[in-house]
């Protein structure tokens, strides 16, 4: 700790991370504290989620080492309160280019890496280091409906699993949700762990835009999970289901999702490292 904390800063959509190297495990876990301090937007780094970037064979959280022979790589993932969470779809991303850019990955060949949600497979578009990257984000389960709340109105949502939880409703306008510097009302016998919360307006056939209230994150300006969990329910309320495409419009640029008729939920967008150093605030 006296040389500081080595760090990398990354963002997809304008979602950001901290990202801890830590490949063989020694530095360890970070702290519920460390997280919130690294991801302070005033007092240290800032950011949406911190990511220990461990490989499985050196982590001892039962998802690495049960991914054990299929990924190399564990993504270890804490949303800025310091509470675990189960992945980030952008955050994976930010984690791929990483491991391509720092880690000697090779982007030509699809990419594993385990998650708390099971292991996320990545591909490079154009088999290149710079370009958007596609990442198989599991099949999605729906799980009916429920109800959400925020600036004194309340909207049906539906309950759209990723991996982890979201409740998506629609609305005729994202104003509507209000500033949500609060966490928005929710269905707690639903959501016992708490719940990602979406707000979401059509913009044209098969193109929506969203606000996303991020469990232990507050407002974000993109949720890939949570853009994905979108455009399933946006697919079922369309009619279109399996074998469509949609556009999803974030406050930090925009995502391309498509769910396959063999029910797997593929999501493309950018991610960029943007500075690294060390964290001198913990000496």
């Amino acid at each position: 700790m006296a040389d500081g904390i080595q760090f990398l800063k990354g963002h997809g959509t304008e979602n950001d991370f901290v990202l801890l190297p830590d490949a063989d495990g020694r530095a360890g876990e970070p702290s519920p504290e460390l997280v919130r301090r690294l991801c302070d937007r005033r007092a240290g780094i800032g950011a949406d989620g911190v990511i220990r970037v461990v490989r499985t064979d050196a982590a001892d959280d039962p998802a690495a080492v049960a991914a054990r022979g299929e990924a190399r790589w564990f993504m270890d993932y804490r949303n800025a309160d310091g509470s675990l969470s189960e992945m980030c779809g952008n955050g994976v991303r930010v984690l791929g280019r990483y491991l391509v850019e720092r880690e000697g990955a090779d982007p030509t060949s699809p990419l594993p890496i385990a998650t708390r949600a099971g292991t996320k497979v990545l591909t490079f578009e154009g088999g290149t280091s710079d370009g958007d990257i596609t990442v198989d984000m599991g099949s999605p389960a729906l799980l009916g409906t429920t109800e959400v709340e925020a600036a004194g109105r309340s909207w049906k949502a539906a309950h759209v699993d990723m991996g982890n939880p979201h409740a998506v409703a629609f609305v005729d306008d994202l104003a509507e949700a209000g500033p949500l510097l609060e966490e928005p009302i929710y269905d707690h016998t639903v959501y016992p762990d708490g719940v990602n919360v979406e707000f979401v307006v059509r913009r044209g056939e098969g193109h929506v835009a969203m606000r996303v209230h991020e469990r232990g994150s507050g407002e974000t300006r993109s949720c890939g999970t949570g853009a994905c969990a979108v455009m399933v329910a946006s697919a079922v309320a369309d009619g279109a289901g399996r074998g469509s495409a949609y556009v999803v419009d974030v406050p930090g640029g925009t995502l391309r999702i498509r769910w396959t008729d063999e029910d797997r939920v593929l999501m493309t967008g950018p991610a960029v490292l943007v500075a690294e150093g060390k964290w001198l605030a913990g000496r």
